[in-house]
């Protein structure tokens, strides 16, 4: 009897995505943010949707209510993600810069010169 065995490094546990979304010609799935934000404008949206039929039985109100919910919902989860996407961006690109002036500096005199700066402040 043989016996099969599959080792980890032969099998691709999570395969990178081969569909996605074009809009306008950009791909959204590339877009930070995006899929949150609308994962939770949708949900949010059709849920308020739902109880606000329950509460009035009027379905064109209750739809007005769950696209309102679902935009209010999208752009007040987009806009500070974004915000926080950015911050985190500009942090890592000024922390990269830095990192890289320590490495040009490192064992010359210009280090010294900084170190006895911050001794002495």
């Amino acid at each position: 009897m043989t016996e099969s065995r599959v080792h980890t490094e032969d099998v691709d546990i999570d395969p990178p995505s081969e569909r996605s979304v074009v809009i306008f010609g950009r791909d959204v799935s590339t877009i930070p943010c995006f899929r949150n934000s609308y994962l939770y404008g949708i949900s949010i949206g059709i849920g308020v949707g739902f109880l606000a039929f329950l509460k009035t039985s009027r379905p064109q109100l209750s739809t007005h209510i769950g696209f309102g919910t679902f935009m209010a919902t999208t752009l007040g989860y987009w806009f500070p993600c974004r915000y926080n996407w950015s911050k985190q961006k500009f942090d890592a690109a000024q922390l990269q810069q830095a990192l890289q002036q320590q490495a040009l500096y490192e064992g010359t005199e210009k280090e010294r010169e900084l170190a006895m700066k911050t001794e002495q402040a």
